[in-house]
């Protein structure tokens, strides 16, 4: 990394641009180990890993005092000469010409490089997230995103930002946050769809990208009560070009992660075949009255109708290598804006996408209901008071289209394509059913 009137250090992560030059770097110290006169500085900034060797001979008295006096997660600054070195994880190491300590704790960090139980680290998030595990987790989801961004903007698409305060619900009443606003209820959103329609009646072709909201009283692995979702509207698609889509969106998607998080993934030691066939193949497609088929040859006793629980989604799974669509749920257990199928209405226009290796749904996406009256029938069928959607339906009445959308859970995606055992390692700062600290 070029040297800048704001920054003149160097980034680990660049260090191999620099074999045989002088470089400072600023950060942390992961690990250090002695052996008499000899310091091994393991370094991190955030870019990587790098290790420093220290040599007191070679250094001035004041920088070797420095480089003893640092205990773990000490802040500092280290110069030394880049050498190659194939031993390395990094391919690089340091040898260190001066070392200054920025900071020093007045304690003992509180996670030691030991093993510690769930709950602590949990309570000790804001410090967890420097460790290896964590930072490839959360490097993978920065991908993620800016991945989604740039496929959405290479389609053309428009971002369009929606409420997070609303004042109704779009997923059903009862996972409502509620709150006051100003003597009104008001409620925090659970998807930015409804207002996403209104976007795409305007532009076409429109896509979001924030927090959402359930207050599910759920412990599963699969569950959070704040979670960040990416949704698009798609003006005069119908449910299968929006299948494709969708296809398309999660093969860029894992593609942009396996060009550049490989280290990471192998920090995980996540199986990456999975990912690449994904990127190679095309996804399966079922209907849900094949999906109950094979649930129920599978042993499963699900009846027609019903929705599908975890470990249905994990029977279904475990027949795919890759992500698949089932499509064509019944309409008592989907969304009221869902578009009846014209030829058997019991059944909507819609389809879920699930992962393989039994990770569920990570993509639910449908037709929606283009008919002012139809949708107004809907909406006394799921006892909606059609006030609070006045806004909602002027978008049947004024140029109403055929068009289609999607959700896709971040957090969800994050845990398949990492493969973890649970939902809460894929953010920052999880909000669980039992949890809102730190």
């Amino acid at each position: 990394m070029p040297e800048t009137a704001t920054q003149n250090w160097t980034k680990i992560s660049h260090l191999k641009e620099h074999i045989g030059d002088e470089v400072t770097l600023k950060g942390w110290l992961y690990n250090k180990r002695s052996k008499g006169k000899i310091a091994f500085l393991q370094v991190r900034d955030g870019s990587g890993l790098v290790q420093a060797v220290a040599v007191k001979s070679e250094l001035p008295e004041a920088s070797w005092e420095a480089a003893e006096s640092l205990t773990q997660e000490s802040s500092c600054i280290v110069k030394g000469l880049v050498r190659a070195d194939e031993r390395a994880p990094s391919g690089v190491e340091l040898t260190v010409t001066s070392v200054e300590a920025v900071d020093i704790p007045k304690e003992e960090y509180p996670i030691s490089l030991k093993e510690h139980g769930t709950d602590f680290l949990m309570s000790h998030r804001h410090l967890w997230i420097r460790s290896r595990r964590p930072q490839a987790i959360l490097k993978i989801r920065s991908t993620i995103e800016a991945a989604m961004h740039e496929f959405f903007e290479k389609r053309e698409f428009l971002r369009f930002d929606t409420p997070i305060l609303t004042p109704a619900a779009a997923e059903g009443t009862t996972t409502l946050f509620e709150t006051d606003y100003f003597g009104d209820s008001a409620y925090l959103a659970q998807t930015g769809q409804l207002y996403l329609e209104a976007g795409a009646m305007a532009f076409g072709n429109v896509y979001c990208f924030g927090p959402t909201f359930r207050a599910e009283k759920s412990k599963t692995r699969r569950h959070l009560m704040e979670f960040w979702m990416v949704e698009a509207e798609m003006a005069y698609y119908d449910l299968w070009q929006s299948i494709q889509l969708q296809e398309d969106f999660v093969k860029h998607v894992v593609s942009r992660v396996l060009e550049k998080n490989r280290e990471d993934l192998a920090v995980l030691e996540r199986d990456i075949s999975v990912l690449e066939k994904t990127v190679a193949e095309g996804f399966p497609r079922i209907t849900y009255d094949e999906a109950v088929e094979r649930l129920r040859a599978a042993g499963s006793d699900i009846q027609w109708g019903e929705d599908f629980g975890g470990d249905d989604e994990d029977i279904l799974a475990n027949q795919f290598e890759t992500p698949f669509f089932v499509t064509h749920y019944p309409t008592e257990i989907k969304a009221f804006y869902m578009q009846p199928d014209p030829n058997r209405p019991e059944v909507v226009l819609c389809a879920d996408m699930l992962a393989p290796e039994g990770y569920g749904e990570i993509i639910g996406g449908s037709q929606r209901i283009e008919d002012y009256d139809l949708f107004v029938e809907r909406m006394k069928q799921h006892d909606l008071a059609p006030e609070a959607y006045d806004w909602y339906l002027d978008l049947r009445k004024f140029g109403s289209v055929p068009h289609s959308g999607f959700g896709l859970g971040i957090e969800r995606a994050i845990r398949w394509i990492c493969k973890l055992d649970h939902i809460r390692e894929t953010i920052p700062f999880p909000r669980l059913l039992t949890r809102i600290y730190p």
